[in-house]
């Protein structure tokens, strides 16, 4: 049976953009594992699965639901144990949760500040109005006021990328000579920033950026199936 795989999209379907979807698709796609996308706006999430999750990805496997992109992958690793490995052994799980807090903490919030408009104009207009209140709400104040202050903290941004640069400088992925699950929580966010906004987080010649290049041919190319927004 196909697993389901909801998927966070705007007006475009073919533009998915989470990076926490973008995380079990890569997940799913390294284990070999076939899965049916359902693409879900903003205000069908509550309806996912009956409202098992205020927030997407989640997949339906059988009868198995599994909400949150973590646990996605270490329901994968446990369910498809004789696939390839999403974490390589407890150890990589420990290193994994350290990398998704960095990333949350780290990444997150300089991308938001660089995609929320672009996010903005991707969805439809009860989408776009419920994004628009619901961010601003979050942000205190207006999502191009935001915006404008991303100029400013771009080489903070890009300083702050360092551990992430020099580990690369002894490995081609953050899980060694192969990806784990800890450079796909990476990537999503990157890819995040990439399909929603035109804006240049990375110089072309950093580290991190070939490592980006590398991360969207992996599984056959599935991360550049979405173009990069113009």
């Amino acid at each position: 049976m196909t697993i389901l795989l909801y998927d966070l999209v705007g007006h475009d379907a073919a533009r998915p953009f989470s990076p926490h979807c973008w995380k079990a698709k890569m997940a799913l796609a390294h284990k070999g594992l076939a899965a049916t996308k359902v693409p879900t706006r903003f205000l069908e999430v509550p309806e996912v699965e009956g409202g098992a999750s205020k927030t997407v990805p989640v997949i339906r496997d059988g009868n198995r639901v599994v909400v949150d992109s973590f646990a996605i992958a270490l329901y994968l690793d446990e369910a498809y144990p004789d696939r390839p490995t999403l974490f390589g052994g407890e150890g990589g799980k420990a290193t994994a949760r350290f990398i998704e807090r960095w990333s949350q903490f780290t990444i997150h919030p300089y991308i938001a500040t660089v995609a929320l408009t672009g996010l903005h104009a991707m969805q439809d207009e009860p989408n776009a109005a419920y994004f628009r209140e619901s961010r601003e709400q979050r942000y205190g104040k207006r999502l191009e006021d935001v915006v404008a202050n991303r100029d400013a903290g771009l080489s903070a941004f890009r300083a702050a990328m360092e551990p992430l640069r020099s580990t690369l400088t002894y490995q081609p992925f953050i899980g060694g000579e192969t990806p784990l699950f800890a450079d796909y929580i990476v990537f999503g966010a990157l890819q995040w920033g990439r399909i929603a906004s035109p804006f240049q987080l990375l110089d072309d010649s950093d580290g991190i950026a070939r490592w980006f290049e590398r991360c969207l041919d992996l599984h056959g190319g599935i991360g550049r199936q979405v173009a990069a927004a113009a």
